[in-house]
Order: structure tokens, then C-alpha cells, then sequence
């Protein structure tokens, strides 16, 4: 038994490498989804207000205004020169926003101990945006720059009381580099486990395109499959008494190694490739391999098990060529593989549980960010062998069937 499946799966491996073209296509493709996508979603994951445009049009001549705009580059990047025509080079888009500072915007950013809180005044500080910007993120702006505002007069109240204490009260232009900054934020943000790895299209898009490309072999074993039937080579398997259940295996098997193969290029993609192309790279240092590995098997035995149920279902390559893409695209469409599951409302991020490429992208993430082990992933990893094995038995049952039909 063992010596005909290995027979069979040499056979299988040979019209593999025969089709260099259908190969390249389940290797390269989702390599191209991975660049394509990681690039296109780059901002999605790194705030746009970061990357924005922007000029100073100050008429402060204190310093705790040009400490304030300081801090301000730090997250944003340096100001542009300000064109003589602010105001057309926004219409423009050439600019995105200007800041425009009031004289005596430092002294009205100092904290005061007391004041008339019924007197009003204009703020100092107006945020002069381009026409066509979004609402969320002009509130983004807006709300970074009044964030940044508190912790300025903050920083400074200790200095204001500790002059008053003295007998004095000081002024904007009196205090020293020293006491303008730099300070300690208000908020600390940590992420949660050990790795403390940043989210970013990439972590994103290598898992979720390559759960896609694992699946993707459908088209590769069910076009295989219909030429094998057509061209009579089923047919003298079984006359030759190959059990049904060795037809299935020595077709799986192969496929599992293409599986591993798209794994491995993938990864190495995301580790090498993207940084050279400006986007991030793949963080892998300190994952837990054995889960990785673990998760990977799961989502490649699942992927070829539907192969193999598709292949037994469909009877033409016409359905093949229509059925495989729309199986595919949905399940990748619902299970977050082209919309991140995050962005999606909370209806379709339920539905979303019930694709077999979620469990395996939700599992992947799980150790490539959440600092997961074994365990961790152990509930995606047992849908996804669950699935497997269901599949298998249906394609299995619908191969015996066609035999007794056509016995």
C-alpha cells in the first residue's frame, strides 16, 4: 500500500512541475497581493496626520508658542516654508494645514491660577485646513493639538506656582529651556504581552494573503482533477483497484508541500522584500515557532481538503473556472482577508467567524501579535482540522458514490 501511494504522489509532483505556469501563478500571486495591498494600506495602520503637509504662520514672539510647535514636528514632521499665498497654496493642496499663532499666543498659553471664567476670548491658535480634508481627520488634528496644549500649560503650572510662592509672576519669555521641556506624556501606552509589536500592513497583509494563497489551490487541484477524469486516468486507477482513499491522499499530500512552500515565501517576503520597497518589515523575533507551525499545518490541511471536496463536486472546467474564484473571493471578502476585520461593522465581523480563512488568519495573528502559543491558537487550529477532516469525508463519500455510479 504504501509503495502505490508513493507511486501516486510521484505522479501528482510530476504534473505539478509540468504546469510551471499554474506553479508560478500559486507562488507569485499572493507574493503580489502581499506588496500590492501592505503598500496600499500603509496609512490605514500609520495615522495620516503623521504625513501631512503643513506650514507655520506664527505672530508670537514669546517661547512657550515655538516650544509648543516643536513638540508639535516631533509627530509630524517639520513645517514647510510658508508660501507668500498661504491661503491658495491650501486651495491648491499643496499644503494641507496651516497653524497660525496670534501675537501673544505664549503668554495666553500660560496657565493662570486664577481667572475671570466669564470672560471670552478668541483661541490663540487657529488650525487653517485644505477644502477637500476629512472630517475625522481634521477632529484627529484638532484633538492632538489641544492634547498638546494641556500638556504645555501642565509642564509649566509647577513653575507658574512655584513663582508665585516666591512672590513673583512669571512671563512666557522668562522661562527657561529647562522648564519648557521636555516633559513626561500624561498618558503612558502599552501594549499588552511580551513582543509589544506595532500593527502595520504588513502584520496585517502577510497572514491574510497568505491564508488566501493556501486556499487558492483549489483552482490548481480541481483543474487537475477534471484532466485526470477526462483524459481516463481515474478511471484506470480504479480498474487497477486503487482504493479511493489512496487516490485522495496521494493528492492531498503534494499540495501540502506547495502549502508550505507559499508559507515560506511569503514570510521571507515580509521579513526581506518590504522593507526594501518602504513599508515595514515582518516582525518574527520572539514569536512561538511550534504555534506557528502548528497554525500553518491547520490552515493547509483545511485548505486542501476543500480542494479536494471542490474537485469531487464539480463535473466541467467551466463550473471549476466559476466556482473556485466566487468559493475564494467570498470567503476572503467575509473572513477579513481584504477588509481587515477591524474596520468592518460589528454584523459582518460575527459573519466573518464563520470562514475557514478567519480562523486561520485570527490564529495567525495570534502568534504573530498577540504573543500566543500552543494553546492560544489550539481553538482555531481545531476548527480548522475539524473542517479538514469534514471535507475530506464528504470528498471521500462523493468519489465512492461516482464509482458505484459507474459500475
Amino acid at each position: 500500500m504504501m509503495s502505490l501511494l508513493m507511486a501516486l504522489i510521484k505522479k501528482e509532483i510530476l504534473a505539478l512541475l509540468r504546469d510551471v505556469h499554474g506553479l508560478a501563478a500559486l507562488l507569485l500571486m499572493p507574493v503580489l497581493f502581499i506588496v500590492i495591498m501592505s503598500l496600499a494600506l500603509k496609512d490605514v495602520y500609520n495615522p495620516p496626520s503623521q504625513v501631512l503637509s503643513y506650514a507655520v504662520d506664527s505672530k508670537d514672539a514669546g517661547t512657550l508658542a515655538p516650544s509648543l510647535l516643536e513638540h508639535w514636528a516631533v509627530d509630524h514632521g517639520a513645517a514647510k516654508a510658508l508660501p507668500a499665498d498661504w491661503n491658495q497654496a491650501l486651495l491648491s493642496g499643496e499644503l494641507k494645514y496651516v497653524i497660525v499663532l496670534d501675537a501673544g499666543t505664549s503668554d495666553r498659553l500660560m496657565p493662570a491660577l486664577s481667572a475671570d471664567i466669564s470672560e471670552t476670548r478668541a483661541p490663540p491658535i487657529h488650525l487653517v485646513v485644505e477644502p477637500t480634508m476629512d472630517k475625522a481627520l481634521l477632529s484627529s488634528l484638532q484633538a492632538q493639538m489641544t492634547g498638546l496644549v494641556s500638556a504645555v500649560q501642565l509642564r509649566t503650572l509647577g513653575v507658574v506656582v512655584k513663582a508665585m510662592s516666591g512672590g513673583g509672576t512669571p512671563s512666557s519669555a522668562a522661562l527657561t529651556a529647562e522648564e519648557r521641556g521636555p516633559w513626561t506624556p500624561l498618558v503612558e501606552v502599552k501594549r499588552t504581552g511580551s513582543l509589544q509589536i506595532k500593527p502595520t500592513s504588513v502584520q496585517q497583509n502577510v497572514p491574510a494573503w497568505l491564508v488566501f494563497g493556501m486556499f487558492f489551490v483549489m483552482s490548481a487541484v480541481s483543474g487537475l482533477w477534471l484532466v485526470e477524469r477526462d483524459n481516463g486516468v481515474m478511471a484506470r486507477l480504479r480498474s487497477f483497484g486503487v482504493p479511493d482513499h489512496a487516490i485522495l491522499l496521494s493528492k492531498i499530500l503534494p499540495y501540502l508541500g506547495v502549502n508550505a512552500l507559499q508559507a515560506a515565501l511569503m514570510l521571507a517576503v515580509g521579513v526581506w522584500l518590504m522593507p526594501l520597497l518602504g513599508a515595514d518589515a515582518l516582525q518574527l523575533g520572539g514569536i512561538h515557532w511550534p504555534a506557528l507551525l502548528l497554525v500553518l499545518a491547520s490552515i493547509s490541511a483545511a485548505a486542501v481538503g476543500l480542494a479536494i471536496l471542490v474537485a469531487c463536486l464539480v463535473r466541467t472546467q467551466a463550473q471549476a473556472g466559476a466556482v473556485v474564484p466566487i468559493v475564494n473571493v467570498l470567503m476572503a471578502a467575509i473572513g477579513g482577508i481584504m477588509v481587515p476585520k477591524f474596520v468592518m461593522p460589528s454584523f459582518m465581523q460575527q459573519l466573518a467567524e464563520l470562514s475557514p480563512m478567519n480562523w486561520g488568519l485570527e490564529g495567525l495573528l495570534t502568534v504573530l501579535l498577540r504573543d500566543g502559543d500552543a494553546s492560544a491558537v489550539l481553538p482555531y487550529a481545531s476548527r480548522l482540522l475539524w473542517f479538514a477532516g469534514l471535507t475530506f469525508v464528504f470528498a471521500l463519500m462523493l468519489l465512492r458514490s461516482s464509482r458505484l455510479k459507474n459500475a
